[in-house]
């Protein structure tokens, strides 16, 4: 927890200010609050509005924790009781972590539309500018409801600056930055939004005929693969068919580990099939 922090405090003592909406994987709260306690690092442990100047324009963060419970029909009681609408400000955002729906994942563009997890992209009122939303992984502007009519504010995705599945191996993945400014409504204006790609992990797939391999066969096909692979990969060796007995010992983590640089994660997908137990009992 120290090491995801440490280069957030950083900017918070370079006096650039860091605004923290608790996801999924934290359990919609970050463990060991005390990690998080400066005062640049703003946290949305509840639901809250955080209000800040910047070249003389007062912005208001509206936002609250990742809400994992029919988020649905709780999330305009979860948007008041943020207390956006007693802000004085002159530019309102919406952070949150949400699924909003027309949000699309995978290779296949599935796409989130109404179920109890994901939230109805015209409830968000139009004094916000823009939602900046977390959970989705890939970058994606939400302009539009489901039948096409524009939506009163848009919700802005940047993604995750990383790929955390093979799912998202053909993604580009970066940041996004927004030009707002005062406009005539309470909210402000989004004028418009930049994505900034960033360098990702290049995400590799190898596939392996198992039937029958030995442990020699088996590592002489990984040091290949490793070898073909950048050594920044995340690579994921697929093997096809059932190895000897021995072809099983050599696909297990540690000897895999042995053959692969530090730079790189290996993984095996091995077949569903029950696997010959290991000598010493294991």
């Amino acid at each position: 927890m120290q090491a995801g922090f440490a280069p957030l405090k950083r900017l918070a003592v370079d006096g650039i200010p860091v605004y923290v909406v608790p996801g999924n994987h934290e359990r919609s709260a970050i463990p060991f609050r005390l990690l998080a306690e400066h005062s640049g690092i703003h946290l949305f442990d509840r639901p809250r509005t955080f209000t800040a100047e910047w070249n003389g324009v007062r912005v208001a963060l509206a936002g609250f924790p990742c809400e994992r419970k029919d988020v649905r029909t709780a999330f305009p009681s979860l948007l008041g009781a943020t207390g956006w609408e007693g802000a004085d400000a002159d530019v309102s955002l919406l952070c949150v972590h949400q699924c909003f729906e027309g949000a699309t994942v995978g290779p296949q563009n599935y796409m989130f539309r109404y179920t109890d997890d994901v939230v109805r992209a015209a409830d968000v009122p139009a004094p916000f500018a823009a939602v900046l939303a977390g959970h989705i992984h890939r970058h994606q502007v939400l302009t539009t409801d489901l039948r096409g009519r524009p939506l009163p504010t848009p919700v802005i995705y940047p993604g995750s600056i990383e790929r955390t599945s093979f799912a998202e191996r053909g993604e580009g993945k970066g940041y996004v930055v927004l030009d707002v400014v005062p406009g005539a409504g309470r909210g402000g204006e989004l004028r418009r939004w930049t994505f900034h790609p960033l360098p990702a992990r290049p995400m590799v797939i190898e596939e392996m005929r198992g039937d029958g391999a030995d442990a020699a066969a088996v590592r002489g096909f990984l040091v290949e693969a490793i070898q073909r692979a950048p050594p920044d990969a995340v690579l994921q060796i697929r093997v096809r068919g059932v190895p000897a007995a021995g072809g099983f010992t050599a696909l297990r983590a540690a000897s895999v580990r042995a053959l692969a640089p530090p730079t790189m994660n290996v993984e095996v997908a091995l077949p569903d099939v029950e696997r010959p137990p290991r000598a010493d009992g294991g």
